[in-house]
C-alpha cells in the first residue's frame, strides 16, 4: 500500500471493521455493532454490506444509501464454487460490479485484507488521520454530545469533591466514615455517578503525591492530606459515543508554598493557552509558549535524576468519537479551525514539590473559543 493525501474529488473507500471499535466506521455509518462488516463509498454513494443478523437494523438506522446482505453475495459466490466465502471474497464480487480497482483505506486497515485484495490486482493507498477529513469540525449537534458528557463528568468530579470536603484527616491520611480514602474508592465513587448517566470510564486517574508526577498513573491506595490529587476523567456517552475530558488538580488541607506557587503558574499558563486559541492558530506555537512560561517561571524540563520532569506531553488534543483526535496542540502541532473542539491542559511534575494538570475543553470559534467546562479550579479543600 501506498500513502495517499486526501484527494480533491472524494475516493473510493473501503473499510472492514466493527464499528464498537472503529470509530471511522461509526462516523461514517452512525451504526454501532460489534462484528465486523464492510463499508464502501463508491462515486459517493455510501453502502454496506453485513450479516443477515444486522441487516434489517442498519436499514433502519445506518446514514447510508445502500444496505445489502453477505448471504446474496456468498450464494453467487457458491455458484461458482467459493464454498466458504470471505470479507475479501465479498468485496472482490462487488466491485468488480461496480468496475472499482482503486481504494483509499484507513492506516489500521487489516494486512490480511489488504494482502488478499492486493494479490487480486487492486491499488490501495492510506491516509493518515484524520481518515474523513470532516470529522475534525465538530457541528452543533456534535458540540452538544460532547457538553452533555462534559455535564456528567462534572457532576462526577463534584461527589468526589463533596466526598473529599466531608473527610478529615487522621495521621496524615485522608479519613471518611472510619475509612482511609483510597484512590480506588474516588474512581468508583466517580466512575459509578458517570454510569448512573449513561457515561462509561476507563483509566479514570486520581494520582496523590509522588505518583500524581506520573501523568498516566492511574492512581492507588491511600490518599495523603496536604499533598496534590491529580484527577482525569474522560468518559464516553453511551448512546451518542462522545467524549468528554476535564482535569483537576486538589489538596486535602494546605499546599505546600512551592505546591501554591507550581498550581497557580499552570493555572495562568493554562488561560494564556486558552486565550490563544481562535482559527487559524497554530498548536505549535500555543504549545511551545506555554514551555517558554513555565520556564521563565523556573520549570525547566528534562531528565532529572534519572526520570522525566516539568512539562513533558502535549497541551491539549481533539475530542469527539475518540478521546484522543486531531488537532493537536503540542510539539508536533496543527492548525486550528472553527468547529474544533480541543482540551487544553498543561501540567507540572515535579517529586520533591508535587504535580498539577488543569484541564478544560473549549470550542474553536471565528475569533477565540468557547469554554465547554464549567467547573471550578481551585486548589486547597478544607
Amino acid at each position: 500500500m501506498v500513502a495517499s493525501p486526501m484527494m480533491s474529488t472524494d475516493p473510493d473507500v473501503l473499510i472492514i471493521a466493527a464499528s464498537e471499535t472503529n470509530s471511522n466506521l461509526y462516523y461514517a455509518t452512525r451504526f454501532l455493532a460489534p462484528d465486523p462488516f464492510i463499508f464502501l463509498r463508491i462515486k459517493g454513494e455510501r453502502i454496506l454490506i453485513m450479516s443477515d443478523l444486522e441487516v434489517d437494523r442498519a436499514r433502519a438506522t445506518a446514514t447510508v444509501d445502500t444496505v445489502l446482505s453477505y448471504s446474496e453475495y456468498e450464494e453467487r459466490l457458491r455458484r461458482r464454487g467459493v464454498t466458504s466465502a470471505g470479507a475479501v471474497d465479498i468485496v472482490d464480487e462487488f466491485l468488480k460490479e461496480r468496475g472499482v480497482a482503486r481504494l483509499l483505506v484507513p492506516e489500521n486497515f487489516g494486512f490480511e485484507h489488504a494482502r488478499q485484495l492486493q494479490e487480486r490486482g487492486y491499488e490501495l493507498s492510506t491516509k493518515r488521520e484524520p481518515f474523513f477529513e470532516e470529522r475534525a469540525i465538530k457541528t452543533e449537534k456534535e458540540v452538544r454530545a460532547i457538553e452533555a458528557t462534559q455535564r456528567a463528568v462534572e457532576l462526577a468530579v463534584q461527589r468526589a469533591i463533596d466526598l473529599l470536603r466531608a473527610a478529615s484527616v487522621k495521621d496524615g491520611l485522608i479519613v471518611h466514615e472510619g475509612r482511609p480514602v483510597t484512590s480506588e474508592r474516588i474512581k468508583k465513587l466517580i466512575n459509578v455517578a458517570l454510569m448512573e448517566q449513561d457515561c462509561v470510564a476507563q483509566h479514570t486517574i486520581i494520582a496523590g503525591g509522588i505518583q500524581a508526577c506520573d501523568p498516566h498513573n492511574e492512581g492507588a491506595g491511600p490518599l495523603r492530606a496536604n499533598e496534590p490529587i491529580v484527577m482525569d476523567v474522560f468518559p464516553r456517552n453511551m448512546t451518542t459515543r462522545y467524549f468528554a475530558d476535564m482535569s483537576r488538580t486538589v489538596v486535602k488541607g494546605r499546599a505546600t508554598r512551592e505546591m501554591k506557587r507550581l498550581y497557580d503558574t499552570v493555572l495562568a499558563a493554562q488561560e494564556e493557552a486558552i486565550a490563544s486559541v481562535r482559527d487559524a492558530a497554530d498548536g505549535q506555537t500555543i504549545h511551545s509558549e506555554v514551555l517558554r512560561r513555565f520556564e521563565q517561571a523556573g520549570y525547566k524540563t528534562g531528565l532529572i535524576n534519572g526520570r522525566m520532569q516539568g512539562f513533558f506531553h502535549g497541551t491539549g488534543h481533539g475530542v469527539g468519537i475518540d478521546i484522543h483526535e486531531m488537532p493537536r496542540i503540542s510539539k508536533s502541532g496543527s492548525r486550528l479551525q472553527t468547529g474544533h473542539v480541543v482540551t487544553v491542559e498543561p501540567g507540572l511534575y515535579y517529586p520533591d514539590i508535587g504535580a498539577a494538570r488543569i484541564e478544560d475543553m473549549v470550542l474553536v470559534t471565528d475569533d477565540g473559543c468557547r469554554n465547554l467546562t464549567n467547573f471550578p479550579k481551585v486548589l486547597e479543600i478544607d
